[in-house]
């Protein structure tokens, strides 16, 4: 008989209480990806071409903000999602690009849940506010997210 699919769930809305921080996980930034989003989503000179880029405020070639972070979103869907009852987020409240990243920077993303609440609308649903921070090598924050999340709960909210 097949496992049910909550046997493989770690993380419901009930274990992210207000506080809880989480490492989520790093990834080294390749050349050639930033070249290949930025050709396809965010084709402005300093992303594609390392001249342009020299005489860029960036000084050298540098990633999209919006790749650094769908990189977020890649790494917090295999170190984190795929063991949640995650629902999919009703969006963000703010997004800060904080430094530019190059290729060859190693980022490295933490979770913090600020907010927890049950769905008025939805009794087996809650829902988490959580900043995302992605960090550099160097310890510099390059990235800061801020939105909402939505868990199944462990146990429905009787009503």
């Amino acid at each position: 008989m097949p496992d049910h699919p909550q046997h493989h769930i770690k993380y419901f809305w009930e274990d992210l209480p207000v506080g809880k921080t989480l490492d989520i996980g790093s990834i080294t930034v390749n050349r050639d990806e930033v070249i290949a989003f930025a050709s396809q989503y965010d084709p402005q000179p300093f992303h594609l071409d390392d001249a342009a880029a020299a005489k860029s405020m960036f000084g050298k070639l540098s990633a999209s903000g919006w790749h650094t972070c769908a990189m977020a979103m890649g790494l917090m869907v295999r170190g984190f999602l795929h063991e949640s009852s995650s629902l999919g987020s009703p969006g963000l409240e703010k997004l800060k690009w904080l430094k530019p990243v190059y290729p060859g920077d190693t980022l490295t993303l933490k979770q913090t849940i600020t907010e927890s609440r049950p769905m008025a609308s939805r009794p087996d649903v809650g829902l988490t506010r959580t900043l995302w921070e992605m960090f550099n090598q160097h310890g510099e924050q390059v990235l800061m997210m801020d939105g909402y999340g939505m868990f199944r709960r462990r146990v429905p909210d009787p009503q």
